[in-house]
């Protein structure tokens, strides 16, 4: 009876955490008409990714996963794209570091594929929207560069 009463417990407090996480994005199930969004928060660079699946796919679950992949994707290009924006030391972009040198190509591509999941959010209709995050440290220690 004790071990129950500890699943029980255990259960509860997964419960009250689960009910307070809060969403920036998804309200009342569906994506929020303004997405304000600081990409640069402090020490890592976030982004999201939104994606939907095929609704004719026979099981709810296909239809998340197949969203969730898509925004994972979706949020990987976003991230790129951010990344490759940024100016290192020297004045040079990102982007334009990567064109001369294909070991930075592949550390940032590397870097862009480790980047942590930090949310997965489903809406109503099936759609997915997942928030990525990267360590700017991290980044630059990989690539052996500092940003500006």
């Amino acid at each position: 009876m004790r071990m129950q009463g500890m699943f029980v417990v255990a259960a509860l407090a997964m419960s009250f955490a689960a009910a307070g996480c809060s969403s920036k994005y998804v309200k009342g199930g569906r994506v929020a008409d303004d997405l304000k969004q600081d990409m640069v928060k402090g020490s890592y660079i976030e982004v999201i990714g939104i994606g939907a699946s095929d609704p004719s796919l026979p099981s709810e679950t296909q239809r998340k996963s197949l969203a969730r992949d898509a925004a994972i994707v979706k949020a990987q290009y976003e991230l790129l794209t951010l990344i490759k924006g940024v100016q290192i030391e020297g004045g040079v972009t990102v982007q334009r570091a990567m064109e001369t040198d294909s070991k930075i190509q592949a550390t940032v591509n590397e870097a862009v594929r480790g980047a942590e999941i930090i949310q997965t959010e489903f809406t109503k209709d099936g759609g997915a929207l997942v928030t990525m995050r990267l360590p700017k440290a991290r980044l630059e220690q990989m690539m052996g560069v500092k940003f500006k």
